[in-house]
């Protein structure tokens, strides 16, 4: 093979890689919407909102509690495989010592939190706190896929373990025994056994090894800590206002904000999926092709969502009275907001994966705590004012506030210029021709760049 299409040969395998975690996440989305509306309708937007408390914890508690351990392995893995089994071993110590703190702090401050709901509902919250470890282990699994270059089986892990839970809830709701507690049942068992399937194809790539681990607790912790805040930032901005809203306002209203919120994550799909392949690969590379990679990642993933936002703007509005039913046609402003702000929160995202793959994640954690904690006080001063549509509000200020730090955190820490995020001709036509490599080294046929 020539030199030219070995150099072709890298960034169409990258977005290959892409175009799949794209689908998987769009058959992950295909999922959550089918079970969104199943519950949706059948619980109405009080039972909606029940649900949303019940459920909530386990997803949040672990995120929170992560320590920066995925981001880690990722990091550490690729730089140092030799010594996979050992931080492997590491982790697996650290994720169940993590576990066992996010249950214990969850079972003591669920009953204050969910104030307004009923003693049935807070209890049933706290059982569900056992899957807490499953939650954590899934974490670091992807981080560990992710690590070994199986993108695919990380992407997996996305939209399998949906599947039983939309079956569960489908067969409940055809025989008319769908309650609250049920549905939640569907969601926190249905991740179970894709949990263990993880780990068995991880156990194939490495051996955890638990023997001098000190070294490996420290060099894990050394990058996870500064880049903890990353993962904090990321999961606050995913359920903080969740979470608030869930103490701030009515089941209902809760109800209503969470159809909003998973209709407007719709946009997600483009920039997660760049992000998770633009990490691994960035970060072998120096400054400049870095930033100059990851630039190229925002610019085409932010474009891509933006006009996805575009047309959700114009059909959610019904889009929510077909899908889930009239009760919930008020979240139609709340949508509105949180479409904007889901593509700046990506856009943010993707231009993040520089300063973590140049080994900065410090300066991520400062920049994204320094925009994050703006929207705790906006939101504690605008949900009881504007309700769901205050939620949304706090959140795109946020948003906009942390890519703007993190594009002028570029010139100050790196010392480079930050990358434009609009997209020229010659890059969409470029775009294009990566996309028809990929499809057509997948296929076996010979490259277009090849043959000339």
């Amino acid at each position: 093979m020539t030199m030219r299409a070995e150099v072709v040969n890298r960034p169409t395998a990258a977005a290959f890689s892409v175009i799949q975690s794209i689908a998987a996440r769009c058959l992950m989305i295909g999922i959550n919407a089918a079970t969104g509306i199943v519950t949706a309708r059948a619980l109405k937007p009080e039972g909606r909102g029940e649900l949303a408390a019940l459920i909530l914890w386990p997803s949040f508690l672990a995120s929170v509690m992560t320590l920066g351990i995925p981001s880690s392995l990722i990091f550490n893995i690729r730089r140092d495989e030799g010594n996979a089994g050992t931080y492997l071993g590491a982790a697996t110590v650290l994720g169940s010592l993590l576990s066992i703190v996010a249950m214990l702090g969850g079972y003591v401050g669920l009953p204050w939190w969910l104030g307004k709901y009923p003693e049935n509902i807070v209890h049933a919250a706290q059982g569900f706190l056992l899957v807490v470890p499953f939650t954590v282990f899934t974490l670091i699994g992807r981080g560990a896929l992710e690590a070994g270059g199986r993108f695919a089986a990380s992407n997996a892990t996305w939209w399998a373990s949906q599947i039983p839970t939309l079956v569960g809830l489908a067969v409940l709701a055809e025989t008319g025994e769908l309650t609250v507690f049920r549905a939640g049942l569907c969601y926190v068992l249905g991740g179970l056994p894709v949990c263990l399937w993880m780990l068995n194809r991880i156990r194939l790539l490495w051996s955890a090894r638990f023997r001098g681990l000190g070294q490996a607790f420290r060099i894990l912790l050394s990058y996870g800590i500064r880049s903890y805040g990353v993962d904090l930032c990321g999961t606050l901005a995913l359920y903080v206002d969740q979470a608030l809203v869930i103490a701030l306002l009515a089941p209902g209203a809760m109800g209503n904000y969470v159809v909003a919120l998973s209709l407007s994550r719709l946009l997600n799909v483009v920039q997660q999926s760049v992000t998770m392949v633009l990490f691994p690969k960035a970060a072998s590379l120096g400054t400049q092709a870095a930033v100059e990679l990851t630039g190229r990642a925002a610019r085409v993933s932010t474009a891509i969502a933006g006009l996805g936002g575009a047309m959700v703007l114009l059909v959610g509005p019904l889009a929510l009275r077909v899908l889930y039913g009239s009760d919930y046609a008020g979240a139609a402003v709340t949508l509105r907001i949180l479409i904007v702000e889901v593509v700046l929160s990506g856009c943010t995202l993707v231009l993040a994966q520089s300063f973590m793959a140049l080994g900065r994640p410090g300066v991520v954690t400062v920049v994204q705590c320094l925009g994050l904690g703006l929207s705790i006080p906006l939101m504690l001063v605008l949900i009881p004012r504007m309700g769901t549509a205050g939620a949304a509000t706090a959140l795109l200020i946020s948003t906009s506030a942390r890519l703007l730090f993190t594009m002028l955190s570029f010139r100050y820490f790196l010392g480079i210029k930050a990358p434009r995020l609009w997209m020229t001709w010659a890059e969409v036509g470029m775009l294009g021709r990566e996309l028809v490599n990929a499809v057509a080294r997948k296929r076996g046929a010979p490259l277009p760049l090849e043959a000339n």
